[in-house]
Parts: C-alpha cells; structure tokens; sequence
C-alpha cells in the first residue's frame, strides 16, 4: 500500500484520535495537523503538533507533537513523524520534541530520525497555588526531539527534566 500526506482540518484530526488514540482525548488546540492516506484517500494516521503544553518550554521556537494516531498501517506513524520534523524545520522551529509513555517503545520516532533526550519525572500540573485538570496519562514518559540538540541549546526547563 501506498502513503501519502494530506493537510487536514483539526476537526477530523481529533475524530480520528477518538477513534484510534490508545490513551488520550482530542486535542483542543494545533499549530498544524497533517494525515497520512492510501490512494483511496482513506487515513491511516493523524499527527498534531501545538504550541509547548509546559510554558517554560513556550519560547516562540519550539513545537510539541501532542498527538500521534494510526491504525496500525505499516510505515504510517514514522511517516507522520518525519512529516511533522520537516514541516517544523521548514515553518523556522528550532526544536520539537514529543514524549512517549515508559512503556511504548519508540521504534517509529527512532524511524523518523527522532533521538530520546530525558525522561520526564511525571506527575500532575496542579499546584496548591494554581489547581489544574488531572493528567490523562500522569506516569513517567520518554522526552524525544526532532534535531540532536547540545544540552546547551536546550531550553533550561528540558534540562532539569520539567514536566
């Protein structure tokens, strides 16, 4: 079977991901969504990328890949990767990084060319001074980029391993 990229709207991205995400809810926001297809047009994989969700990491360069859907076609998910590497490479991002749950294995980000940089403490965002939505999916996760970055470049947050 074929692949090939196609921009879709946010809307069907997210009845996508309802549909075929293992473990998270639509995204409520993108900077730009893209889709894999067959030659009959029919998707085999969403990919969204935002803004950083962790403010410290929002510096104006950097993108977040926050949701990655397939269903299960060969190729599909590491295609989206490299698409969304290129794209962000090509938009002047500087960095895009996405992170993965301990326990998926990052065959199709290693695929793509994406190389993991540090592991996330987990936990929640709420604070007792600012009470937040509970996670989804609050465990330990695997924080990958898009370009090999010197730990200098990366932002300070990345470096401590913030969430």
């Amino acid at each position: 079977m074929s692949l090939s990229l196609k921009p879709v709207s946010l809307r069907v991205a997210n009845a996508y991901v309802k549909e075929h995400h293992r473990h998270l809810s639509p995204s409520r926001g993108c900077r730009f969504v893209t889709a894999c297809v067959d030659e009959a047009g029919e998707i085999h994989g969403v990919i969204v990328v935002e803004w950083p969700s962790a403010r410290m990491l929002n510096d104006g360069w950097t993108g977040e890949v926050t949701r990655c859907a397939t269903d299960g076609t060969r190729n599909a998910c590491s295609m989206l990767y490299g698409a969304a590497r290129g794209a962000c490479k090509a938009l002047g991002f500087r960095r895009l990084f996405t992170s993965t749950l301990e326990e998926e294995g990052g065959a199709s980000l290693r695929g793509a060319g994406w190389i993991p940089i540090y592991q996330s403490a987990g936990g929640e965002w709420s604070r007792p001074s600012r009470s937040r939505k509970l996670a989804e999916s609050p465990g330990r996760k695997l924080v990958w980029s898009a370009w090999p970055l010197e730990r200098a470049q990366q932002p300070k947050a990345m470096q401590r391993g913030e969430r």
